[in-house]
């Protein structure tokens, strides 16, 4: 098959809703909303190897310490990991008495009983419940009418009333999802909400969430605006609900849609932290916050270490974030054309600290957000400094990572402008040589032992100090981890690559890791070797000894 010279005969455009007096157009977002994580559900259930225990107990501190104060932290009626995971969460006391939690189940009786056993003991919650409402859904999934539908979410939502009665201890939230709200009509969607609103009878104290789902994006954000104000103005009690957004990605425009939609009288926005979720993605609840940071809004989020934050989601998710995602791709802060770099370099120079932030091609201050200003203006063919790293990979099989590249780039223009001359590829090698395989002091490393056991691995090095033979010792879960368990400082790995150089019996290895030292800002190392495990033990040794001369330098400073 190919695309259709007429795709009308085939899909339909969306119908407009008709609001000549409609007022979102003149409205500016002027305070942050409510935010919920659902990274823990949503973005969970998303993901081609769900998260263990571990990584979504890490998952939930690190959302924590973002500053998120309602989380969504699984479907526990769906599965026995996120019913056991709620359980760990209530009993272990690992849940903040400024956060609540929240759990999503469907308009079943036995799903919704199994949810609240999950919730037993917790001292807030809000139990989040939906049913399909979009016609398509109605005739093809659940072959019911319209009556049917609101009939379910009543019956439900009676149920949940019910069982969070019998349990006073708990402050109990709630919250319905006419799931697919986008694509249902709007009339009806009001209708069923309103039916559910009497079930509940929330008051301005106590308010129902009524969830707007954006399940299936299509249509123009100022549609999805167009809905949500027509909502607010039909549905009943609109002073005791919360209307909360849940936009979806499939046509791009959910950062878009959930911004208009917040215009619109939207109080609270539902999603992810870099975009994870079903098919597209939820939205990015980074970009929404900082998009308002940007317009001198406080987004009661803190991103001032994002890489920090963007760790823990690619280690949880196993999905690398796009080098060119706003506010913390790799790249997006980094101007390679000359023109740009001219224009960076004017700006910083006029720029004084208190003043209104004006640095052309820099919606935002990388610092506030933990990036280096050396990262900004990065060497490469297109500003005649050479591209370092094609001549790095054509001439010696070297191939840094990205992140390295924009460090290393660094080093190599502080030359270039010492020396006013360009540099050749053995210039560049030698410089790479110099800065990281050279690298061996304070802390020179000699010799290892390593054994390993079903996968615990202990490690003993030998490592030259001030002239003196020292051994360390450690243990740990692979070969890097014992050796950082044996280091006499605190290190945190942040990003660890390895290729082969060469082939056949002359084939090295090379390692690149990428290390922070008592959270200072983090830096690379290299090692080669004809051993694999020798040679990332040389690489981390070369990023200590850099660390080490980095914090020494700044203390020499002080």
């Amino acid at each position: 098959m190919s695309m259709l010279k007429d795709p009308s005969n085939k899909y339909r455009a969306f119908t407009p809703i008709n609001i000549p007096d409609r007022t979102w157009p003149d409205k500016i977002i002027d305070q942050a909303p409510i935010w919920l994580s659902t990274d823990l559900r949503d973005g969970n259930q998303s993901l081609i190897e769900p998260m263990d225990a571990e990584k979504k107990m890490r998952f939930f501190k690190c959302l924590v310490d973002v500053g998120l104060k309602e989380i969504e932290v699984g479907f526990p009626s769906a599965s026995q990991t996120d019913f056991d995971f709620v359980r760990e969460l209530i009993e272990g006391g690992h849940i903040p008495d400024d956060v609540t939690i929240q759990v999503l189940t469907q308009a079943r009786d036995d799903l919704i009983e199994r949810t609240f056993e999950s919730l037993k003991g917790a001292k807030k919650a809000i139990v989040h419940y939906y049913n399909a409402c979009a016609p398509s859904f109605r005739k093809i999934v659940f072959n019911q009418d319209k009556a049917g539908v609101k009939a379910i979410a009543v019956s439900a939502g009676a149920t949940i009333k019910r069982l969070a009665d019998a349990a006073p201890d708990t402050a109990w939230g709630f919250e319905y999802s006419p799931e697919v709200f986008s694509s249902t009509e709007i009339d009806f969607a009001v209708e069923v909400c309103n039916a559910v609103i009497a079930v509940f009878q929330p008051t301005p104290a106590n308010k129902l969430i009524l969830n707007l789902p954006a399940t299936i994006e299509n249509a123009t954000p100022n549609n999805y605006a167009d809905q949500i104000e027509w909502f607010g103005r039909h549905v009943d009690k609109r002073d005791s609900v919360l209307i909360s957004l849940h936009t979806h990605n499939d046509r791009g425009t959910g950062v878009a849609a959930t911004e208009l939609g917040l215009m619109a009288g939207a109080d609270r926005v539902e999603g992810c932290l870099f975009g994870n979720g079903e098919r597209t993605g939820n939205v990015c609840l980074v970009t929404v916050a900082l998009n308002l940071y940007t317009q001198g809004i406080d987004p009661l989020l803190d991103f001032s270490d994002i890489d920090a934050v963007r760790k823990v989601v690619e280690d949880c998710n196993q999905i690398p974030v796009h080098p060119r995602h706003p506010y913390v791709g790799d790249l997006v802060h980094t101007a390679f054309s000359g023109s740009h770099q001219d224009a960076i370099r004017k700006g910083f120079a006029q720029q004084k600290e208190g003043q209104v932030w004006e640095v052309p091609y820099l919606p935002i201050d990388p610092a506030d957000i933990g990036r280096d200003y050396e990262a900004v203006i990065r060497v490469n063919s297109q500003s005649g400094k050479g591209g370092i790293t094609f001549l790095l990979e054509q001439e010696y099989g070297i191939n840094l990572p990205r992140r390295m590249q924009i460090e290393f780039s660094q080093v190599v223009q502080g030359e270039t402008d010492r020396l006013g001359l360009e540099m050749t590829a053995g210039q560049i090698h030698g410089l790479l040589e110099r800065e990281y395989l050279q690298a061996n002091a304070p802390y020179e490393l000699k010799g290892h032992r390593l054994q390993e056991e079903n996968g615990d691995s202990n490690v003993e090095v030998q490592v030259q100090v001030g002239g003196q033979l020292e051994s360390w010792r450690g243990a740990g879960k692979g070969p890097l981890e014992a050796l950082v368990s044996s280091l006499p400082v605190s290190v945190e790995i942040m990003d660890y690559q390895e290729h082969a150089i060469g082939g056949g019996a002359n084939a090295k290895a090379a390692s690149y890791i990428e290390i922070r030292l008592d959270g200072q800002r983090p830096l690379h190392g290299i090692g080669i070797d004809a051993n694999i495990t020798t040679a990332s033990f040389r690489a981390l040794f070369s990023a200590l000894n850099r660390a080490v001369k980095q914090a020494d330098g700044k203390t020499q400073a002080a």
